[in-house]
């Protein structure tokens, strides 16, 4: 059996995640595979110049009515014509949105022939009785041949509502037989595009639908490059930190790590580190930054984490120890802030006892010991009292405006509700890409 690969060290991996070198092989691959050139060398050198793998390509799809106009050219010239179209140095620089096409699989197929492949697919969609009563109030300037309707968009000008004429070709009977080709093409398509595709309910007012449609096509898709989580929670004491980083590390299998907890393994391992930072600890005092740092970077680089990723929490605590552990290339690509109200801390904290006898917690409120004889010899840990928790808030509120500048990609989670919920929220983000700040606007 082959040796399992070795991990990427820190500075490696964190390079190739921030210039996306992945995702730029990927579709440099794709371009290979696609247009087939003589000279693929020259070809990548070209593709780099353009520098236009974050352009926007897009397709907006749907019935009738949805603010299309079609007209029935062989799929062979359409094809042809939006390749010659698309291939002019506007689109390839800016992008391109294409409206109504393909209608059926055969085009979509020849669009994917000729290399032209959307990266996202936006159908719009409204029951047929909405679209043949859309549909019925179109009007048309026959002098401008500019499209009004008779409630949506009617015009100011009396001049223009006097000469407005109906299509011929709108009949009721026309429509119905429209909607019916376009559910019988529509799998089809589907079926081509639904990695990429997203259904937007077009019966709504129509700022709501360009607001659905803008949030997706500015969305990216999860990509094949490897990815190894390395996730930070930040936020006061009482938000749930430690309770999300077991939840992630239990389902996904990245290391847990705790700061706190980590500093007294190294001292109870009696480590030469540890034996730097007992006084500190048996003191109750603070321990410097720079031997923080030693332990914490000596775990991070260590083989499970560099090869399955971690759940750190517990630091940084202010922006000069974030700055210390971006130094060390060992650079979450996930952060989180746990948001919890002044109230609510104190109230999971204050109220928390543990049992001398058993180590078993429990909570006044949320947990009571199950028996009087429990309850009478639960003790309060000391940093459990009013006093200390204002403390730690308060020095968590000093710092926390500077981190946030500093992770300026962060994730913000209302840790005020259910685990559960806080957990979803916390797995979608990381599991989807991060948006990318180079996308040009639409």
């Amino acid at each position: 059996m082959d040796a399992p690969a070795r991990p990427w060290p820190p500075p490696v991996g964190a390079y190739a995640e921030e210039r996306e070198l992945f995702r730029l092989l990927q579709n440099m691959l794709e371009e290979l595979l696609i247009h087939k050139p003589d000279d693929p060398i020259q070809y990548m050198i070209n593709h780099l110049k353009q520098n236009n793998d974050d352009a926007p390509r897009i397709c907006v799809l749907g019935p009738p009515a949805a603010g299309k106009t079609t007209v029935k050219i062989p799929n062979a010239l359409w094809a042809n014509l939006i390749q010659e179209r698309l291939s002019n140095v506007d689109c390839i620089k800016q992008g391109w949105i294409l409206e109504g096409f393909p209608e059926n699989q055969e085009q979509a197929w020849m669009l994917q022939s000729s290399g032209i492949i959307p990266r996202h697919v936006v159908v719009l969609y409204a029951p047929d009785t909405v679209l043949i009563e859309r549909n019925s109030g179109k009007r048309l300037d026959p002098f401008t041949e500019e499209v009004y309707h008779t409630t949506f968009d009617w015009p100011s000008d009396p001049l223009v509502q006097q000469r407005l004429v109906k299509p011929e070709d709108l009949s009721e009977q026309e429509m119905s037989k429209k909607l019916l080709e376009h559910h019988r093409n529509f799998p089809g398509v589907f079926q081509i595009y639904q990695k990429v595709l997203k259904s937007i309910n077009a019966d709504q007012p129509s700022m709501d639908v360009l607001s659905q449609v803008l949030t997706y096509v500015q969305t990216r898709h999860r990509s094949a490059a490897p990815f190894t989580p390395r996730i930070l929670f930040c936020g006061p004491p009482g938000s749930g930190k430690s309770l999300q980083a077991a939840l992630i590390a239990q389902k996904y299998g990245v290391v847990n790590i705790c700061c706190g907890q980590l500093l007294k393994e190294a001292v109870a391992d009696k480590t030469k580190l540890g034996e730097l930072i007992k006084p500190y600890i048996d003191n109750g005092y603070p321990v410097p930054d720079n031997l923080v740092m030693k332990i914490l970077a000596e775990r991070l680089n260590s083989l499970d984490c560099m090869t399955n990723g971690w759940v750190l929490y517990g630091f940084p605590r202010d922006i000069e120890q974030g700055e210390q552990l971006q130094k060390s290339h060992n650079i979450p690509n996930r952060v989180f802030f746990f948001s919890l109200p002044y109230e609510s801390v104190m109230e999971r904290l204050s109220q928390r006892r543990i049992d001398p006898i058993t180590g078993e917690r429990y909570h006044t409120t949320f947990r009571p010991a199950p028996t009087p004889e429990i309850q009478a010899r639960l003790r309060q840990n000391p940093r459990d009292k009013e006093e200390n928790i204002e403390k730690r808030v308060e020095t968590y509120y000093r710092n926390v405006k500077e981190l946030e500048d500093f992770y300026e990609d962060a994730f913000y989670v209302n840790a005020d509700q259910d685990p559960h919920v806080v957990f979803e929220f916390i797995e979608s983000c990381i599991i989807k890409p991060l948006p990318c700040k180079k996308l040009k606007s639409l």
